[in-house]
């Protein structure tokens, strides 16, 4: 009897230590921080937006010959941005933030980040807006929890988060970013950081309605590609071996960016005269090559409706792989996904031009598949994300490309910081 009642006695002492939860639902304080993470976001990321928006019409008039100075002196500026305020540094740095700074994106490198980059981007660089602004909505994650007093594993979820909340904002696909913002930390293994997932799959949904009542963004996709007609089990087969040749023309690009790397790397001077060098080099590109200026939000578009011949591609193709390796090289700033989508859909209208049997909606898709995924290391997001961008509704091609070109990548990823310390 005795025992019985020591028994009970201890269970109510047990209740007593466990607050008490009035709601029976997972519902907590967390998911609103999370969706205000994403508001704040979504509200970042319009802003960004429509203040790059507004510079590209006021540039994108300028063209022949002065498009030379115009993008030497945005070099210049944008160098001098970067030299008086600080360096926000690159994707390599805020993924190394992520994994081995406890997930810390410091805040007092966005005005440089925001700065530097509407120049560089608006001038017509070869980089797009993805980078910039996952650094800032990243850091917004930072600080919100460092607010609400959180540490260790907890505050990095917030800062992988608010990245999330930076992609879906420009992607326009809220499960595509998320995962993509988790993806990309590791060049092994997706879901590392997994419990980020839900918070950045929340984050991202607001971030999404925000941005889309900014902009008046409307759903679908934002590439006009044709509708794809399934032809058969060859189809996977043909994906296949597009995949192939597009993961050796990402090997091409990541060896031109590695030797540009060590022309810039020489030039012992401040980053100002390198941002110049660069935009000048970038000038006589666009000047030759007008469709290559910009990151190919518009360009893509632009270039399918030319109707151009293999020659006219191939030096396109050749023109925007060395531009991109001179933007990312030379201090300018901005991220280079859907610059290689751009790469991508080149290759694909190559290669119909060579092999008129192909089918083309499937060619470009899987050539942006596997180049993407070759570089970045990201399979999964890529595939998403892509099914989205392009309104190609059959899910296991684009998959079987970006595998291929996942596992074809050179051993060292191109994001030095996706490696372990111990691998390093």
């Amino acid at each position: 009897m005795k025992f019985n009642h020591k028994r009970k006695l201890i269970g109510y002492s047990n209740l007593l230590d466990h607050p008490i939860r009035i709601s029976p639902f997972l519902f907590s304080r967390d998911f609103l921080l999370w969706a205000l993470l994403g508001l704040v976001g979504g509200g970042i990321a319009g802003l960004y937006w429509i203040t790059l928006e507004s510079m590209i019409h006021l540039l994108e008039g300028i063209g022949g010959w002065m498009i030379v100075p115009l993008m030497t002196s945005a070099g210049l500026l944008a160098g001098l941005v970067i030299h008086w305020i600080g360096d926000p540094g690159e994707i390599h740095l805020m993924v190394n933030n992520i994994r081995f700074n406890k997930g810390k994106l410091n805040p007092k490198n966005n005005p440089s980040m925001i700065i530097s980059s509407l120049i560089c981007v608006a001038a017509g660089g070869s980089l797009g807006p993805e980078a910039p602004l996952v650094q800032v909505t990243g850091s917004t994650g930072t600080w919100l929890g460092k607010i609400f007093r959180l540490k260790g594993e907890k505050l990095r979820t917030y800062s992988i988060a608010g990245m999330a909340a930076g992609f879906t904002a420009l992607f326009g696909a809220p499960l595509g970013g998320s995962l993509f913002a988790v993806e990309i930390l590791h060049h092994k293994h997706m879901l590392e950081y997994y419990r980020a997932v839900i918070p950045a799959l929340v984050a991202s949904c607001f971030s999404y309605i925000v941005f889309a009542l900014i902009i008046h963004l409307g759903l679908g996709p934002i590439w006009n590609f044709p509708s794809y007609k399934y032809e058969g089990i060859f189809d996977f087969g043909y994906a296949f071996g597009i995949a192939i040749i597009a993961a050796a023309v990402a090997w091409v690009f990541i060896y031109i960016t590695k030797g540009c790397k060590m022309v810039f790397d020489k030039i012992s001077l401040p980053i100002y005269f390198k941002t110049t060098l660069g935009g000048f080099i970038l000038g006589w590109i666009g000047f030759g090559f007008p469709v290559t200026r910009y990151f190919g939000h518009h360009e893509i578009n632009g270039l399918i409706e030319m109707d151009l011949q293999w020659m006219g591609l191939l030096m396109i193709l050749g023109m925007k792989i060395l531009a991109i390796s001179v933007t990312v090289t030379s201090g300018w700033r901005g991220g280079f996904i859907i610059p290689l989508f751009f790469v991508g859909t080149c290759l694909g209208l190559l290669l119909c031009e060579f092999f008129p049997s192909l089918n083309p909606i499937l060619t470009w898709v899987s050539c942006m598949a596997a180049v993407n995924a070759c570089v970045t290391r990201t399979p999964v997001s890529t595939t998403i994300l892509l099914s989205v961008l392009t309104g190609f509704g059959h899910f296991v091609p684009i998959l079987i490309a970006s595998l291929t070109g996942y596992f074809l990548a050179p051993k060292v990823p191109f994001i030095h910081s996706q490696l372990k310390k111990i691998e390093s």
